[in-house]
């Protein structure tokens, strides 16, 4: 075990990841002599060399085009984004290309590629760096997204990632890459990321792809969220004193329903919390899920903590954060409703 912040947690799983298979390759702006913008590929180049971790020019159509042809071919390959809001670009190549393939193909060919994408606010990145995109490639069939909320997961979904034969998007928030923030208006950055660092094993490990996990029990609400609203609703949580059950669902698609719905069934209440914009957002399919199978639980209605429904800003990002104060309003809310 050792202790690492989510960018050596990232940096480790794929080093393992390269050392055990000679296939898995790595692609993407500045990945290599820079050692990313964010730096989790940092060292990789000078160990595996300039044929397996690849600086690619600035078009993010021509990455994931490449990774695709290099996974039909027998590779593992990993194409960073340099943020998910540069994800746009390469969109048609994700969709009408990558995620069809299996299936286009009657399960002749696949590509296992790995797409990692820097996600969310809390960096004063401003519109054009802060997007959470998620909700857009879970509609795709045929792509696993995944957005992980600490080191040790990061690593273990990362690792099960690349080992899958479909295409993972995996989208990871900037905000947790090393811990807490410094200067949050709203609440103490320590106040609600405690635990920057996290117990991660050093050598190859799993965590499974599809299932959420419950980090808190409670019996009060339950609390589903994903990324860095798992640190918020856990100090939303102790903010209202609420005894509060928070999921992290970790997995977007393939969905864990039954984890989920077990947790709503047992609450009865349930508040949903992203980041992204709330029309449309990721949370909506999540409430169709508990009203369709936890309706006859239900003794309050279930609400929604999200981004609001503008470009993400850059001098009022903690406004449009959804801050402890926010989500701990709506469980609030949820416990008195009768």
């Amino acid at each position: 075990m050792a202790q690492m912040n989510m960018v050596q947690a990232l940096n480790s799983a794929m080093d393992v990841m390269m050392e055990r298979d000679p296939g898995v390759v790595i692609l993407g702006e500045d990945v290599g002599y820079f050692g990313g913008v964010f730096r989790c590929t940092e060292g990789l180049q000078k160990k595996y060399g300039e044929a397996r971790v690849i600086d690619a020019p600035i078009a993010e159509g021509g990455i994931v085009g490449c990774a695709i042809g290099m996974g039909v071919n027998g590779l593992r390959p990993i194409a960073e984004m340099q943020f998910a809001d540069y994800i746009y670009p390469g969109f048609d190549q994700i969709v009408s290309e990558l995620a069809r393939l299996r299936h286009r193909t009657a399960g002749d060919f696949f590509a296992p590629v790995t797409i990692r994408a820097p996600c969310g606010g809390g960096i004063r990145g401003g519109q054009t760096h802060s997007q959470s995109p998620e909700g857009i490639f879970t509609h795709v069939c045929g792509l696993k997204v995944v957005m992980p909320s600490n080191p040790r997961d990061a690593k273990g979904l990362l690792i099960s990632a690349i080992e899958d034969d479909d295409p993972v998007i995996f989208f990871e928030p900037k905000r947790l890459y090393h811990g807490p923030f410094e200067g949050d208006p709203e609440q103490p950055a320590t106040s609600w990321a405690e635990h920057p660092l996290g117990e991660v094993p050093a050598d190859y490990y799993t965590v499974p792809l599809g299932r959420s996990q419950v980090v808190r029990e409670g019996g009060d609400v339950t609390v589903l969220c994903y990324g860095t609203m798992v640190h918020v609703a856990q100090a939303a949580a102790r903010l209202a004193g609420a005894d509060a059950e928070i999921v992290d669902v970790r997995t977007l698609a393939p969905l864990d329903a039954d984890t989920i719905t077990a947790s709503v069934r047992k609450t009865g209440r349930c508040v949903i919390v992203h980041e992204a914009t709330r029309f449309s957002g990721y949370g909506a399919e999540l409430l169709a899920t508990v009203q369709e199978e936890c309706f006859y639980h239900l003794e309050a209605p279930v609400t929604r903590v999200a981004g609001w429904d503008t470009p993400y800003p850059h001098a009022f990002e903690w406004d449009y954060f959804p801050g402890p104060r926010r989500v701990a309003a709506a469980i609030e809310n949820v416990l008195e409703a009768a």
